[in-house]
């Protein structure tokens, strides 16, 4: 089991053995590091992450309010649930669509 994964997190007190695990398994993170909110955990290991960001208008000169929706892997030593608010970070390539 590795303590450090390179970011600022707290360790999962679960074991699991799922091998795209960062902190039991050998997957590796790095690149981007993004907070959000879970809007669905309905799909196996999968959690869909709503991360609400402002993008600024040349033209205006303002702000607009933006979001997406990103989907993630969710070990079984995490088990995020709806409503929890979540840092996901970028990895290789796991499967589809998920990070």
């Amino acid at each position: 089991m590795k303590t450090d994964i390179g970011i600022d997190v707290r360790v999962p007190t679960k074991d699991c053995e799922d091998e795209n695990c960062p902190f039991h398994g050998r997957l590796p993170v790095r690149g981007q590091i993004l907070e959000g909110v879970v809007v669905s955990d309905r799909a196996a290991k999968t959690v869909v992450v709503l991360r609400s960001y402002l993008k600024k208008v040349r033209k205006y000169e303002r702000y607009e309010k933006r979001r997406s929706k990103i989907h993630a892997h969710n070990p079984p030593c995490i088990n995020a649930r709806r409503g929890d608010v979540v840092k996901i970070a970028e990895c290789r390539p796991l499967i589809g669509r998920r990070q």
